[in-house]
């Protein structure tokens, strides 16, 4: 491609109202254009890149084994209700009507619409098993649009859906759709993780993200460096080893007059943090709840939701904690209550003895508390916390380690919620009707483009890996238009690198050296030659790699060798 027949619309400021550097830099080289609040035009320097991974994807997904179709964007409000989520799926939705004023709504997602087609075209085992896919454009109505493409409202996205007649089918298919993900992000050039997570609204049984790693990342994940353990940290088991020790200290009241935070009284006592317990006030299903976690944790409300029994919950006002405990908030505790108010207690808190905590009185606190001695032991005991660096891993094989993610992808084995009430049924080989088992497979196709800058960035632009890359090199001829040696130069090796199948950009707008530099390292191109008579004099050009921190000088004609090598 020659610049001069392109479309470059680099911009010196990022916008106003970006706040990732994903969005700033997407804006600044020009790959996307906002249209209004989490819309946004993706123009053609973008529109490249957004094609590389999707032709990534659909190539990874077609060895899998899945089969490529296009379902409407619109979907009918009957659909929604067979499974109960027209109601329940939230304001993300966007509900339109048509001039009969039929409801519809623009979807966000295609489970419904790929069950009705199961149920209508398959009868028979035989049929089985199928995944079909699509490439498509979601819609969803975020509240607060931001982050560029990634978290845009309008966005695109591969949604797999596979129908199967028994779990082990299911199961199988799953782990394929594993093993295309990973291919799909290791030809993207991505440092990633897969790691166990929520189903959420979508629902099903096993369920794992792939995040993209980067500071930025909105998801805290935790893994272990010495097994394959990985998880969301909404997720991840934390263990609590040893057992209780025995008691050695009495029970008393402290004086605590402004400490209402653990990290104040222990401070203020000379005890860790860790030897405290806090008292998350909550109301459980109308039942006013403690649920007790050692001082330097935090309460996991994924986790907490799992709690056998729990439905409903949520943080109780000043005036319920008043009403239940005579005590205001930051002093309040598990001793003492009366028998109304239900003790949820961590796992690791059920293992303390001889700790601090509220003493349900103004400006106190107590010390040297232990459990079946001064208050009796949690009716409930689970795992309730956030994991923290250097806890154990689940799997036994060391301790676990943090970091962030942006999710780019999820699989979700959801076996019957949707078939089961949609009746998509089969016909088996003894003739009996059965429900279909079914697995849910989605890809965030547009969020990788910004997931990949967020991971590939520095003061100068966007580094992108080479498979998404707009243009793998640009040549970059010094004084163009006044030399006929630099255009005859430039002009060969950009037609022997377009005959090699080399995806080249020829910058040809006689734009000075520093603008030529500086947008193509803006726009993330990996490779850079530079063509100059100084250098053509002594048969040279420069090579410089994007990361590279010095050029270098080829001979012109080793060059298109050298820069083959370069992009294998």
């Amino acid at each position: 491609m020659r610049a001069s027949q392109f479309f470059i619309a680099t911009q010196k400021e990022a916008p106003s109202d970006a706040e990732l550097i994903s969005h700033k830099l997407m804006v600044r080289a020009g790959l996307i254009k906002k249209l209004g609040s989490g819309l946004y035009s993706w123009m053609p320097l973008g529109l490249r890149v957004l094609r590389k991974v999707e032709n990534i994807v659909r190539d990874e997904m077609n060895k899998a084994g899945a089969l490529e179709l296009l379902m409407p964007a619109v979907q009918p409000k009957e659909l929604w209700e067979e499974t109960g989520r027209w109601a329940v799926f939230g304001p993300q939705m966007l509900k339109i009507q048509d001039r009969h004023e039929r409801d519809f709504c623009f979807g966000p997602t295609h489970e419904e619409v790929i069950t009705d087609i199961a149920r209508k075209e398959i009868s028979s085992y035989k049929q089985l098993p199928l995944n079909f896919y699509q490439i498509q454009t979601k819609f969803r109505d975020e509240i607060r649009p931001r982050f560029g493409v990634m978290r845009a409202r309008e966005f695109l996205m591969k949604d797999a859906y596979s129908f199967h007649t028994s779990v082990d089918c299911l199961v199988n298919t799953y782990n394929t759709m594993h093993t295309a993900y990973s291919n799909v992000f290791t030809r993207l050039g991505l440092k990633f993780r897969a790691v166990k997570a929520d189903s959420g609204a979508i629902g099903g049984d096993g369920s794992q993200e792939f995040h993209v790693l980067a500071d930025s990342g909105e998801d805290a994940l935790a893994y272990c460096e010495h097994s394959d353990y990985a998880a969301n940290v909404e997720l991840a088991e934390a263990i609590a080893t040893g057992s209780r020790a025995a008691a050695t200290e009495s029970m008393r009241e402290v004086d605590t007059p402004k400490q209402t935070t653990c990290e104040d009284v222990a401070k203020l006592l000379g005890v860790p943090v860790s030897k405290t317990v806090k008292s998350v006030a909550l109301v459980v299903d109308g039942v006013f709840t403690l649920a007790l976690l050692r001082g330097d944790h935090q309460l996991n409300e994924v986790k907490f939701g799992k709690v056998e029994g729990v439905k409903e919950f949520r943080l109780a006002t000043e005036e319920e904690i008043r009403a239940n405990l005579n005590c205001p908030p930051g002093f309040i505790g598990p001793v003492g209550v009366n028998a109304n108010v239900r003790v949820v207690a961590d796992r690791t808190v059920a293992l303390m003895s001889d700790f601090v905590c509220g003493a349900n009185k103004p400006k106190l606190h107590l010390a040297g508390v232990n459990f079946g001695r001064d208050l009796p032991e949690p009716a409930i005991v689970a795992d309730i916390r956030n994991v923290v660096e250097g806890d154990a891993s689940p799997d036994g094989k060391g301790t676990l380690s943090l970091c962030r993610g942006i999710e780019v992808g999820h699989i979700f084995q959801l076996r019957t919620k949707y078939s089961e009430a949609m009746q998509a049924t089969y016909l088996d080989e003894n003739g009996q009707t059965q429900v279909m088992e079914m697995g849910c497979y989605g890809i965030g196709v547009s969020r990788i483009v910004g997931a990949a800058i967020e991971q590939g960035n520095d003061d100068k632009g966007i580094i992108f890996p080479l498979s998404m890359a707009p243009f793998s090199v640009v040549i970059c001829p010094i004084g163009l238009d006044k030399s006929d040696a630099v255009k005859h130069a430039a002009f060969d090796l950009y037609t022997q690198l377009q005959q090699a199948g080399v995806d080249v950009l020829l910058d040809d707008r006689g734009e000075r050296p520093g603008v030529m530099f500086a947008e193509s390292d803006l726009m993330g191109i990996p490779h850079r030659v530079v063509i100059g008579d100084r250098g053509l004099a002594e048969g040279k050009v420069e090579y410089k790699g994007r990361t590279d921190a010095e050029a270098q000088n080829l001979q012109v004609t080793d060059c298109v060798a050298f820069l083959r090598d370069k992009l294998v």
